[in-house]
C-alpha cells in the first residue's frame, strides 16, 4: 500500500509539473515580456486560431517587417513596422523598460518602432484569438494599447472602422503602395459620422469613393453591396458618440479578412474550417468615382457618354463639356430658376416650384436626415427655400440636400427616388411632353404592328423565294453558316442540375460579375469543374447576345479563345512576373488575330477588357464573353456601324464611342489600352479622379510627351535585363490607341511588333480622349469625324461559325 501511495505520489507530482510547464509554455507561445525577446525566425501564435505574430518579407523584397497573420505569411492582417522596414534579419521584439513594446534592429540596438505609450512600466504583450495584439498593464490588467485600433490595410471579424465627431479621433485603414510594398499608400478608408452614417474612401486627402448612407440593411449608393454579402455587418454609435462599422460570424468556422487594396477597392476573403469560400472585390466603373460628372450632373455608366445633365439643367461649361471634361458639371437652364422666394414674398404671377423624379439614384453627398413619411419630406422641402432636393427611405426617413448635388448616379436597380426641385412650368412641359409622347407611342405600336406583320408576310414570301434560287454567292454564305450553327448540336443542361452544381447558385460560388450577370462556379456530379453564367434580372443583355455568345463560344476552337471544357479564372495582374505578362500580352494578340484572320469568319470581339480575358492553371490567356462579337464578312468594306453602342467605356474608341462605327481597328484600340494596363500594373479606370482628367492612356501619353514613360512601368516586375521589353510593349501600346482608325496598325502587324527583333518601331501619334485645349486638337478630331463617316457596310447576321 505504501508503494501505491508513494506511486500515486509521484504521478501527482509529475501531472502537476506538466500542467505547470504547459501553461507556461502556452503563455509563453502568445505572450511577449520585457524577458521574452521574439526573433526574428520565431513566431507567437493564438491559443485557439491560426493566427501568428512575426516577422516576414514580401515577395521579391529583402525588407523584413513585424505582422500578423492567418495560415500563411502572404495573409498578413496586420504590420507594425510597415513605414521603417529592417534591412536584415536581426531584428527582435521586446518589452521595452518604459513599458512600450518595441521592435529593436539587433539585441540591444536601436528602436525601430515602438507603441508610443507613457501610461505604464510593467507590461505584457498578447496575441488573442481574434488577432489582436494587446498590451496590458500587469498590475491593473487594464489594456494601455492594441492592434485593432491602430490597423494597417486589412480588419477581421470584431474589428471596427470608427470615427468621432466630437473628440476627431479615427479609427481608419490606409492602403500599401503595392502588393509586395506594404508602406503607407495613396488610398484610406474610414468611416464618417454624417446624418447618415457612411463609409469613404480617400485618396491623398480628396474623396475618391463613398457608399451611399447606411440604412441598417444596406448602403443606399453601392447596389452591388447586396445584403447577402454584408450579412454580419452592423453600424452602430457607441456611448460616446463613436461611430462605428464591424463584421461577425455566427459560425465560428469561418474567417475574413476585409482589405482595403493599393488601387483603392475593397476586397473581402472569407474562409471557413481554413479552407478558402470565397472571395469578392468590389470593383469600381467610372461612375463610382466620387463627383464624376461635377455639381447636378448626372452618371450613368450604360449611357455614352456617361455623363448627362437633368432636365432644366444645362452644363456649365458647354465647351470642355462636349470634350469629355465633365468635372464642372451642370447649372440651370438660363431663365429657368426656382421661383419660391418670389411665391413667399407674395408674388401672384409665378407658380410654386414642383419636383421631378429621378428613379434608382445614389443619394447625392452631404445630406440632412429628418423623421417623416413621403409626403412630408415633399412638404417640408417644398416650404424651405432652401431644399433644392430630397428622398426618402424606409429606414432612414426623410433626406434633405440645400447645396449642390454632388456624386449623382443612376443605376439599373436599387438606390433611391431622388426628387430635384425645378420651376413648376419645367414640370409643365415635362408632363405634356409625356403626354405627347405616350400618345406617339400609342401610335408607333399601332404603326409598329402593322410593319411587322407585313414584315412578316414579307419574310415568309423572300424565305420561299430563297429556298427555290440560291444561285447567289452570298445567299450561299448565310446558307451554309446557318446550316452549321444548329443549336440542336450543343449541350443542353437541366436547371435542376446547375442549381445542384452551384448549391443554388450560392454568392460564395460567384467567380466574378459582369454588366449582364455573375459567373458561378460549379461541380457537377461527375466531378468536373464548370464556370455557369446567369442572367440576372436587371440584365441589359438579351436572348439574342446569350446566345450568340454560346454558338461562338461553340464554334471558336482556336486555343487563345475561350473553351468550355476546363474552368478559368479572370486575369489579375497580381504576382504576374514580368514574362508572364509578356505571355499573356501575345497570347492576347493571337488570340484577336485569329479571330480577325486567321478563323473562316471575320469576328469583331468589341468587349476586350482584362475581364474578358481569362487564365487557365499555366497562365495560358483566353479571351471570353462572346455576347457582343460580330461578325463582318471577308471582302466588305473596313468599318461597320451600329444605332447600338454597346462595351465598356474606357476600352472602347473614340469612333465607336461618338458614331457607332466599329471594325478590327476598336478590337486594336482595346487591346492597346489592355497592353498598357498590364505594363503598368494599374486600371484604365484608376486615373479617372486624377486632376488632369486623364485616363490610362492619356496619363501613358503625358509620360511619352514628357520622355518619362519608364515611370509607367509596375514597379512590382521592374527588372533591368527586361527594360527594352516593358518599353517596346508601351511604344506598342501607345501605337494602338492612336485616336485616327487608319493610324492604329492591324493585329497582324502588332502580332509581328511583339515578336520580332526590329528595333525600330514609328512614333506614336496623339492618342484617343486626351484633353483638348487647342484649335489644332479640335481640328484633328473633325477630320477625324470627316474620315470615319463613309461605312457602307452591310453586316452579316449575329452568329458565330
Amino acid at each position: 500500500m505504501a508503494f501505491l501511495s508513494h506511486n500515486k505520489n509521484h504521478l501527482f507530482i509529475t501531472f502537476l509539473i506538466f500542467c505547470t510547464f504547459y501553461s507556461c509554455y502556452s503563455a509563453v507561445n502568445d505572450t511577449i515580456t520585457s524577458s521574452k525577446l521574439l526573433k526574428d525566425n520565431e513566431t507567437i501564435t493564438s491559443n485557439n486560431t491560426d493566427l501568428k505574430l512575426g516577422f516576414f518579407s514580401p515577395l521579391n523584397s529583402p525588407n523584413r517587417y513585424l505582422g500578423i497573420w492567418y495560415i500563411n505569411e502572404t495573409n498578413n492582417i496586420w504590420i507594425a513596422n510597415r513605414d521603417q522596414p529592417l534591412k536584415d534579419s536581426n531584428g527582435i521584439v521586446t518589452i521595452h523598460k518604459n513599458g512600450n513594446l518595441v521592435i529593436l534592429n539587433k539585441p540591444n540596438g536601436s528602436i525601430i518602432w515602438s507603441t508610443n505609450i507613457s501610461s505604464s512600466t510593467n507590461s505584457t504583450a498578447k496575441l488573442d484569438d481574434a488577432g489582436n495584439l494587446i498590451l496590458r498593464d500587469i498590475n491593473s490588467g487594464a489594456t494601455i494599447w492594441d492592434s485593432f485600433t491602430h490597423p494597417s490595410d486589412s480588419a477581421v471579424p470584431s474589428m471596427k472602422i470608427a470615427s468621432n465627431k466630437v473628440t476627431g479621433k479615427q479609427i481608419a485603414f490606409v492602403a500599401r503602395k503595392s502588393d509586395n510594398d506594404p508602406s503607407s499608400g495613396h488610398f484610406t478608408i474610414s468611416v464618417e459620422r454624417l446624418d447618415v452614417p457612411e463609409v469613404f474612401i480617400w485618396k491623398d486627402k480628396k474623396i475618391y469613393w463613398r457608399t451611399g448612407p447606411w440604412n441598417g440593411r444596406v448602403f443606399l449608393g453601392t447596389p452591388r453591396l447586396s445584403t447577402e454579402y454584408l450579412f454580419g455587418w452592423r453600424l452602430g454609435v457607441d456611448d460616446d458618440g463613436t461611430t462605428f462599422i464591424t463584421y461577425n460570424f455566427a459560425d465560428k468556422t469561418m474567417f475574413g479578412i476585409l482589405s482595403l487594396t493599393p488601387h483603392g477597392t475593397l476586397k473581402l476573403i472569407e474562409y471557413k474550417n481554413k479552407k478558402e469560400l470565397f472571395r469578392l472585390e468590389v470593383d469600381q466603373n467610372e461612375c463610382d468615382f466620387y463627383g464624376k460628372c461635377g455639381p447636378f450632373g448626372n452618371c450613368d455608366n450604360s449611357s455614352v457618354p456617361i455623363c448627362s445633365c437633368f432636365d432644366g439643367f444645362q452644363p456649365k461649361n458647354s465647351v470642355e463639356w462636349s470634350l469629355g471634361n465633365w468635372t464642372n458639371g451642370c447649372v440651370r437652364t438660363e431663365g429657368l430658376n426656382l421661383k419660391c422666394e418670389m411665391v413667399k414674398n407674395g408674388s401672384n404671377l409665378v407658380k410654386q416650384d414642383a419636383f421631378l423624379v429621378h428613379h434608382n439614384m445614389k443619394p447625392p453627398d452631404f445630406n440632412e436626415r429628418s423623421a417623416g413619411n413621403q409626403d412630408k419630406c415633399g412638404t417640408d422641402c417644398l416650404a424651405n427655400c432652401t431644399c433644392l432636393a430630397y428622398a426618402y427611405d424606409p429606414s432612414i426617413g426623410c433626406m434633405y440636400w440645400s447645396s449642390e448635388l454632388i456624386d449623382l448616379q443612376k443605376f439599373p436597380t436599387g438606390g433611391v427616388d431622388l426628387f430635384i426641385r425645378v420651376p413648376a412650368e419645367l414640370v409643365a412641359v415635362t408632363k405634356k411632353e409625356k403626354g405627347r409622347n405616350k400618345s406617339v407611342l400609342i401610335i408607333a405600336i399601332a404603326g409598329g404592328i402593322g410593319a411587322c406583320t407585313l414584315a412578316i408576310c414579307a419574310y415568309l414570301l423572300w424565305r420561299k423565294c430563297s429556298t427555290r434560287h440560291r444561285g447567289s454567292k452570298s445567299q450561299n454564305l448565310i446558307n451554309r453558316e446557318q446550316n452549321q450553327m444548329k443549336i440542336d448540336e450543343l449541350p443542353v443542361y437541366e436547371f435542376a442540375k446547375l442549381e445542384a452544381a452551384t448549391n443554388n447558385f450560392h454568392f460564395g460560388n460567384i467567380l466574378g460579375k459582369g454588366g449582364f450577370g455573375p459567373v458561378y462556379k460549379g461541380i457537377m456530379q461527375d466531378g468536373q469543374e464548370i464556370a455557369v453564367k446567369r442572367l440576372s434580372k436587371s440584365s441589359g443583355q438579351g436572348i439574342e447576345e446569350f446566345m450568340n455568345e454560346v454558338v461562338v463560344i461553340s464554334k471558336l476552337q482556336h486555343r487563345k479563345s475561350r473553351k468550355t471544357s476546363r474552368l478559368l479564372y479572370p486575369l489579375q495582374k497580381k504576382n504576374l512576373d514580368w514574362k508572364k505578362r509578356s505571355n499573356i500580352i501575345e497570347g492576347i494578340a493571337r488570340g484577336i488575330m485569329y479571330l480577325h484572320r486567321d478563323s473562316r469568319l471575320r469576328i469583331i470581339h468589341r468587349d476586350l477588357k482584362a475581364s474578358n480575358v481569362l487564365l487557365d492553371g499555366d497562365m495560358i490567356p483566353k479571351i471570353s464573353d462572346f455576347g457582343l462579337a460580330r461578325i463582318v464578312k471577308f471582302g466588305e468594306d473596313d468599318e461597320a456601324n451600329t444605332k447600338r453602342v454597346v462595351g465598356t467605356y474606357g476600352y472602347m474608341p473614340p469612333e465607336y464611342a461618338m458614331e457607332g462605327l466599329f471594325s478590327e481597328k476598336s478590337d486594336v484600340y482595346s487591346f492597346g489600352v489592355l497592353l498598357l494596363e498590364l505594363v503598368s500594373g494599374r486600371r484604365n479606370s484608376s486615373f479617372y479622379h486624377s486632376e488632369d482628367s486623364l485616363s490610362l492612356v492619356g496619363f501613358a501619353w503625358k509620360l511619352w510627351l514628357e520622355e518619362n514613360i519608364i515611370s509607367l512601368i509596375d514597379p512590382e516586375v521592374w527588372d533591368a535585363s527586361f527594360e527594352s521589353s516593358m518599353l517596346r510593349c508601351i511604344h506598342i501600346g501607345l501605337l494602338c490607341v492612336q485616336e485616327l482608325p487608319k493610324e492604329r496598325p492591324s493585329i497582324s502587324t502588332v502580332v509581328l511588333m511583339l515578336i520580332s527583333e526590329i528595333t525600330h518601331l514609328p512614333p506614336p501619334g496623339k492618342v484617343a480622349f486626351v484633353h483638348k485645349q487647342n484649335s489644332r486638337s479640335t481640328e484633328s478630331s473633325q477630320q477625324s469625324h470627316r474620315s470615319n463617316s463613309n461605312n457602307n457596310v452591310t453586316m452579316s447576321d449575329v452568329t458565330g461559325r
